[in-house]
């Protein structure tokens, strides 16, 4: 997520770190950088000007000439403007009316609305402890109702019966009438999209907020748009009390332009991002942490987070037991790297860390990529439980059986038992220190220990 910025922003603070003092010329250079950044992200020309000539005063001021470290003042200046522009602090879906509360999900036909409505509907009953009800409104996209029905029947979503033919005006008031019926405290509205907006399309959306007065209409927006993003959120802005924003596909988002444009062009917040296909990949848009990550300072809070929700407690418990008393098996290994997968893999762990670029440029020199963990999956899974427990024992021969049983070759066997060595001897020295490290989150550490 905004790889390309993240890597454009670390070049121009690099340089201007290592500078002892700066003047007006330097500041200027970096500022022409942070520019020429923003644009290539594709964030919108009037943000960028207004970002600039936010920044460029206070990075001409006179307690950044006279710091001892001014680069890092500079640093601290554009973080403090972008979490600004971002909104300052994460917002909060209201819920805040008598139930069944009405929210109202709007935006372009191909936005992943659909989707994110039942992201939603997961994200308030298992934080919000509500009971959700979501309807479709689509009713000229062939089997949009269907998929949204197929999505709650997978995730156990109480979702509102089809009938053929009725109009959306009347979908509602069904809606609201079996939400409350059925003791729902959130009713979802999914509105039909259009592959851009039209009279008609906004005339409808008008048309249903009068209808179930919403709490919250909140515009889902494909971040992979950019500029185009943002322009059609303040086409939504000037036609409906939009009160927030979802970006979707915000984890093949290289750019960031939607992210910086968005709160500043529709003013309104930027409340979720969808970071994957899966119904649980969903966050809470933070924006000092976002700011952090576009920085290349990391994102270590919810890194944790995620480890929390994402990892197998009790696993986890049993593997601090092992380790305390010394003991570490391939077993145990295995369980790390099906851990490692759950949280996203490399890739979704390392894009919690700072200095990323420079960590994925050492990945690439050391030959790491998402690979290892499937291979070295596989490779576990050709041994005999003999060989998990103790692998001291595996041969020549043995070698030879486990390489043609996962596809793999001797070299990667040798490979996978030397890592195995390293790690194991780690964990025997943890387990007479803090156990507090990487290993009870999940993450093996002889991954990242090859990085140095």
């Amino acid at each position: 997520m905004f790889e390309n910025l993240t890597n454009k922003f670390e070049e121009i603070f690099s340089s201007l770190k290592k500078a002892p003092s700066l003047d007006e010329k330097q500041v200027d250079q970096g500022l022409k950088g942070i520019r020429l950044a923003l644009l290539e992200a594709d964030v919108s020309l009037d943000v960028v000007k207004e970002f600039i000539s936010r920044v460029k005063p206070k990075a001409l001021g006179q307690e950044i000439i006279r710091s001892t470290s001014p680069g890092d003042m500079v640093v601290k200046i554009v973080y403090d403007e972008i979490v600004s522009f971002l909104g300052d602090k994460n917002s909060e879906i209201s819920l805040n009316a008598v139930p069944p509360v009405p929210i109202m999900l709007v935006g372009l036909q191909g936005s992943g609305k659909t989707t994110t409505t039942s992201k939603l509907a997961k994200f308030l009953e298992k934080n919000n402890k509500k009971k959700v009800m979501m309807a479709s409104l689509d009713v000229y996209r062939p089997a949009a109702q269907e998929q949204l029905r197929l999505l709650g029947e997978q995730n156990n979503i109480e979702t509102l019966p089809i009938i053929e033919g009725q109009l959306p005006a009347d979908i509602c008031r069904r809606a609201l009438s079996a939400a409350n019926l059925n003791g729902c405290e959130v009713v979802l509205f999914d509105t039909a999209g259009r592959t851009q907006i039209d009279f008609q399309m906004m005339n409808e959306i008008k048309q249903i907020e009068t209808i179930i007065n919403p709490a919250e209409t909140i515009l889902v927006a494909d971040s992979l748009t950019g500029q185009v993003a943002a322009n059609v959120a303040k086409e939504f802005k000037n036609t409906v009390n939009l009160s927030g924003i979802i970006l979707t596909r915000a984890d093949g988002d290289g750019r960031g332009g939607a992210a910086l444009s968005m709160k500043y062009v529709a003013e309104v917040p930027i409340k979720f991002l969808g970071v994957g296909e899966k119904i649980e990949n969903f966050e809470v848009f933070h924006p000092d942490r976002i700011a952090n990550r576009i920085l290349g300072m990391g994102d270590i809070v919810s890194l944790v987070e995620k480890a929390s929700e994402d990892l197998d407690q009790e696993n986890l418990k049993k593997t601090e037991e092992k380790l305390k008393k010394g003991q570490f098996s391939m077993e145990d290994y295995l369980s790390q790297l099906r851990q490692m997968k759950k949280m996203g893999g490399i890739e979704g762990i390392m894009s919690f860390l700072p200095g990323v670029s420079k960590i994925k440029s050492q990945m690439n020199q050391s030959g790491i990529d998402e690979k290892i963990i499937t291979q070295n999956e596989a490779v576990i899974l050709s041994m005999t439980k003999q060989e998990r427990e103790n692998p001291k024992i595996i041969n020549g021969s043995r070698k030879k059986r486990i390489a043609n049983g996962s596809g793999t070759d001797i070299a990667t066997i040798n490979k996978l038992l030397k890592q195995f060595k390293m790690m194991s001897e780690m964990m025997k020295k943890m387990s007479k220190g803090n156990m507090k490290g990487m290993a009870d989150k999940g993450i093996p550490p002889e991954l990242f220990n090859q990085l140095k």
